[in-house]
């Protein structure tokens, strides 16, 4: 009972990283990669020694290609992110990588993105997300419709919607500020943690709010039990599997971010945050807009 009790606090600190997420993006807005605006990616592998990241940026900047990211990539690779280029602007591209053949270089990889399917591939995320989240108010709406007496059945989808709003949200916003520090992209990767973190968060609040509904079916007919007490015996009796199941997923993304490649870093932190919020909110924010709700209802 001890977060039923409680709820304002832990609702109010909900609101406070949403709203900060927020003005992260206000503030520095997102740096979209080359998948959603267009351009090209070329992957290089060194024959020798790979150069400092540094010296070849140095050198890049005097192409006047505009933004060019180059990300490291294994031991003797790198990937290079910029506007879409000619033929002669990629083989100076591949020429200023080798420093101007002092580092022989083999191009393993070279794709061009034009900005329609850029706009295609934003649009098809954009969709995926509102869909997915229709899909889940339906199925809870439905799967809790014997429970509804206390809270309508659609308003355990309502809350699970806005736990999901909260559990992307706050990863993005530290992706935003980590794109502005360290020139992290917005890419299809991204796009695949989002659905990710979706359909991970929504596990865990649908776990508990099935011991809700549990809980709610075996009351004794006219039981003088009120709902608060269901919600809070719920969580005293699902919050450590939660735990431990988030915790399983997250040890596993953490080895991912420390010891796997480059390209899948911020991808393993985005699905880390996104599963440590998950698992925050649907003990911490979940049950406890459910008890706020019942509340608000009895007094309306």
């Amino acid at each position: 009972m001890f977060i039923i009790k409680h709820k304002k606090i832990f609702i109010g600190i909900s609101i406070g990283l949403v709203v900060l997420s927020l003005l992260s993006f206000f503030v520095f807005g997102l740096n979209v990669g080359i998948d959603f605006k267009g351009g090209a990616l070329s992957e290089v592998v060194y024959g020798g020694p790979r150069p400092a990241q540094a010296d070849l940026n140095q050198s890049l900047k005097t192409l006047n290609f505009g933004t060019i990211l180059l990300q490291p990539t294994g031991d003797k690779g790198y990937i290079v992110k910029t506007r879409d280029l000619s033929t002669s602007e990629h083989a100076l591209l591949l020429e200023t990588l080798s420093q101007k053949g002092l580092n022989p270089l083999t191009e393993t990889n070279f794709d061009s993105i034009g900005p329609s399917v850029g706009r295609e591939l934003t649009r098809k995320a954009i969709l995926a997300i509102i869909l997915i989240s229709l899909a889940i108010i339906l199925f809870i709406a439905f799967a809790f419709r014997k429970v509804s007496k206390q809270v309508s059945s659609w308003k355990y989808g309502v809350i699970a919607i806005i736990t999901l709003l909260h559990d992307v949200t706050i990863p993005i916003g530290l992706f935003i500020v980590l794109s502005h520090f360290y020139g992290a992209e917005l890419d299809t990767l991204f796009v695949v943690a989002v659905l990710t973190i979706l359909g991970l968060s929504v596990s865990d609040t649908i776990v508990i709010f099935d011991r809700i509904r549990e809980n709610l079916r075996n009351l004794p007919t006219n039981s003088d039990v009120n709902f608060s007490e269901i919600v809070g015996k719920s969580l005293e009796q699902s919050y450590v599997r939660s735990i431990c199941t988030s915790l399983t997923v997250i040890i596993v993304l953490l080895v991912l971010f420390f010891f796997g490649p480059a390209t899948t870093k911020y991808f393993a932190l985005m699905l880390t945050t996104g599963m440590f919020f998950g698992t925050y909110s649907s003990i911490f924010l979940a049950s406890p807009l459910l008890v706020w709700v019942e509340e608000w209802q009895k007094k309306s």
